[in-house]
């Protein structure tokens, strides 16, 4: 039995919209999707994929889906996985950067915003708990994730080096203590309570997943020639320092350096983008990193936000096209920023699927994903900062958005709400919130 192509590209296209949560939220809506409900991909299976990814620069849940696509069916399964991921999220984006831009400040946008942030709190939060309670399956695991979160948190350590610091423990944890190093295992919930998956634990690798020389020399020429191509005709149509040129090679840079998810990147970006070359101003910067967070896709995708603003208020088509030059500006950054993503995957899914047995390769990722549990961690605490005290520690705590986000946590670990609910229902509430005021008076 497999499952084919067409229904395949019906549940990445319906993921692309639902994707909300950041990182962890949309990793785990594959997992519940693709692991417990589906049974498309065991836990193991699923567990070294994203090890994988999270080594990778890049957006990890962006890629995971990119790395099932492929296994399931070939580069084009994952390309399509990999696109439609990314483009209902481009669209909305566009869109609402136009209203945002074109409109300015909105009291209707402003109402929806104020209850969707507390909701993306305990979204995080909920992921945590979910990919944390499969992935730490030992005290040892337990005190890397704690580490993780005390080095990020408290000693504002660089997440790439969390990661190396991780894989080390993780390489002489394999050949020292191998026992609390191993994957799968027999204490996942999900592995009492389903039933064989289509790509099982033991299920051979397919014949396209399979390491060949010619197979990443085919797959690097393709990403050269992807990347080379558009940023050559950019050069010869406007010339390097023009902005379009200057977005795909910034964003290109951006994307190598994306370790950690969005967030490990956004100083870069932020100092990039306000700082040097002045494509938005720092409120501006701010207001795209909350339209990320309450659309669905990569939290990454406020490049396009960025590119939009800068494409727009620039005129670089002309005055009389500022939407298209903001259109063309927020898809070629989307273009630069993704591309990476998929040249890692294609080049280094067949090297990773022939290590999914060895101890030895996969004691390092074991380690990583205990790590990358604690940055999750600190994520629901940077963003529950934000929501709670608006104006810092020194203002009031904002007990509304906590009662707010309280009750959507409540929703989605103990009722085991949906996410698209929880979400619509908050926006609701705060836009009612909103205008209550307003009908009092």
């Amino acid at each position: 039995m497999s499952v084919s192509f067409w229904v395949a590209f019906r549940f990445w296209l319906k993921l692309g919209f639902i994707s909300f949560g950041g990182p962890a939220g949309q990793i785990a809506i594959m997992h519940q999707e693709l692991v417990e409900n589906r049974r498309w991909i065991s836990e193991k299976r699923f567990l070294h994929a994203l090890n994988f990814c999270m080594v990778l620069p890049g957006p990890e849940a962006q890629q995971l889906a990119t790395y099932i696509g492929w296994l399931m069916h070939r580069t084009w399964g994952g390309v399509i996985a990999g696109v439609l991921f990314v483009l209902p999220s481009l669209f909305i984006l566009i869109f609402l950067s136009w209203i945002y831009i074109a409109f300015g400040s909105m009291p209707l946008v402003a109402g929806l915003f104020y209850g969707i942030k507390p909701a993306v709190t305990a979204i995080v939060v909920q992921a945590a708990h979910r990919i944390g309670s499969r992935a730490l399956k030992n005290p040892v695991l337990w005190a890397i994730a704690a580490a993780s979160l005390v080095a990020i948190f408290a000693l504002d350590m660089p997440f790439p080096l969390i990661v190396l610091i991780a894989a080390v423990i993780g390489f002489l944890g394999g050949r020292f203590m191998p026992q609390y190093f191993q994957t799968g295992g027999g204490h996942g919930a999900a592995q009492k309570h389903v039933g064989a998956a289509l790509i099982d634990d033991d299920t051979a690798t397919p014949a396209h997943a399979l390491f060949s020389w010619r197979g990443l020399c085919k797959v690097a020429v393709s990403g050269l020639v992807l990347w080379s191509v558009p940023m050559a005709l950019l050069w010869t149509l406007f010339g390097w320092e023009h902005p379009y040129t200057q977005m795909a090679w910034f964003f290109t840079k951006a994307a190598l350096l994306t370790f950690g998810g969005a967030y490990a990147v956004l100083p870069y970006v932020y100092q990039g983008a306000v700082g040097h070359y002045g494509w938005l101003s720092a409120s501006q910067m701010v207001d795209g990193l909350a339209l990320g967070e309450t659309t669905p896709g990569p939290l990454i995708m406020v490049v396009a936000f960025v590119a939009f603003v800068g494409g727009y208020v620039r005129a670089l088509l002309g005055t009389e096209h500022l939407f298209l030059a903001g259109a063309v500006a927020a898809s070629l950054v989307t273009w630069f920023t993704f591309l990476p993503s998929f040249i890692f995957i294609l080049a280094g899914g067949p090297f990773i699927e022939s290590t999914h047995n060895q101890l030895k390769l996969t004691a390092p990722l074991t380690a990583i994903t205990a790590a990358v549990v604690g940055v999750i961690i600190n994520l629901a605490l940077f963003f529950a900062y934000h929501v709670l005290w608006p104006d810092g520690f020194s203002g009031k705590l904002d007990m509304i958005s906590a009662l707010i986000g309280l009750g959507a946590a409540i929703a989605l670990l103990r009722f085991k709400r949906n996410v698209i609910h929880v979400i619509i229902g908050c926006a609701l509430l705060g836009l009612a919130l909103q205008y209550i005021p307003t009908l009092i008076k």
